[in-house]
């Protein structure tokens, strides 16, 4: 019974061993539970990118891709240590008793656009560090509460996901089409009072 238990207690050791090695160095080979696939569109790859209907402008361009683009706000509780000496009982006796600790909500404001039209949209990771509730405001006024469903703080990358189907979704370009001095136009909405459009090379 000895022999069992310890072939078994091998075992399940170098299985675990097998699991860790396999989530941290290629996690593409395990399976995924609970995996929820993001359709997106991407433009065609071939031939050079469309030139501006109207010379001089961006409008166009601008139209195709402000519905997609997205306010975030979250907030999250924020508690003050209590400091130590309140804990003191010759400190309470001089100066009595303290209030307890006082519980802030901290908000903040960033962009995100949506990437697929099932509710998957993409921000910044600091824009939702451990934030307790999230909102995202369409370009429409629609405001629609979602959840981190991954993010990469290395990146600072973060993907939500809000209860919501048939989204203005952004097609994605193809990279390999762009040339180092081509214009670029930026659409945020990171105040919450309106998008602005900002182009560069």
């Amino acid at each position: 019974m000895y022999r069992l238990w310890l072939t078994f207690a091998q075992a399940a050791t170098v299985a675990v061993a097998v699991l860790f090695v396999l989530s941290t160095f290629r996690p593409e080979w395990l399976p995924l539970r609970n995996s929820q696939v993001a359709v997106v569109q991407q433009a065609p790859t071939t031939g050079p990118l469309p030139q501006a209907a109207r010379v001089g402008s961006y409008h166009d361009a601008v139209q195709r891709a402000a519905p997609s683009v997205v306010n975030i706000f979250t907030s999250k509780e924020i508690r003050s240590p209590r400091h130590p000496l309140l804990n003191d009982p010759i400190f309470r006796r001089f100066f009595g008793e303290q209030l307890p600790d006082e519980a802030q909500r901290a908000a903040s404001l960033g962009s995100g656009v949506i990437v697929s039209a099932s509710g998957f949209v993409l921000t910044n990771h600091h824009v939702v560090e451990a934030a307790d509730e999230i909102e995202v405001a369409l370009a429409d006024g629609k405001k629609l509460l979602a959840k981190v469903v991954g993010n990469d703080p290395e990146t600072d990358l973060a993907v939500l996901r809000v209860s919501a189907d048939n989204l203005p979704a952004i097609t994605f370009g193809s990279s390999d089409a762009l040339k180092v001095g081509d214009v670029v136009l930026a659409i945020g909405n990171p105040f919450g009072v309106g998008q602005t459009v900002t182009g560069g090379i």
